[in-house]
């Protein structure tokens, strides 16, 4: 499996994360997506009327040097990460 094919794997297991993921974790994967996708940022900052906007596009700008494949990469393993980590929460509860 190339490295494209796996991105969009996980981008389809990212919609499975639970609800209880952090917004920064959620931002995180919002702005290597975005980078993954679409490159660097191409629109000019929200007003700060607009903060979820605003939010999403300083993310987004965090990681505007990173290529396309190495966002792809880091999107792969942050919700690897992610999903690794809820389910050793679950089985941690379920142990308890």
């Amino acid at each position: 499996m190339g490295l494209k094919e796996e991105f969009e794997e996980y981008a389809v297991k990212a919609k499975t994360l639970p609800q209880t993921t952090t917004n920064e974790d959620m931002l995180i994967l919002y702005a290597l997506y975005k980078q993954a996708t679409v490159g660097p940022v191409n629109t000019s900052r929200p007003g700060m009327f607009n903060l979820r906007d605003r939010y999403k596009w300083d993310a987004w700008k965090a990681v505007e040097g990173k290529s396309k494949e190495e966002a792809m990469n880091d999107y792969i393993t942050k919700v690897k990460q992610l999903l690794e980590d809820c389910t050793a929460t679950a089985t941690a509860t379920a142990t308890a």
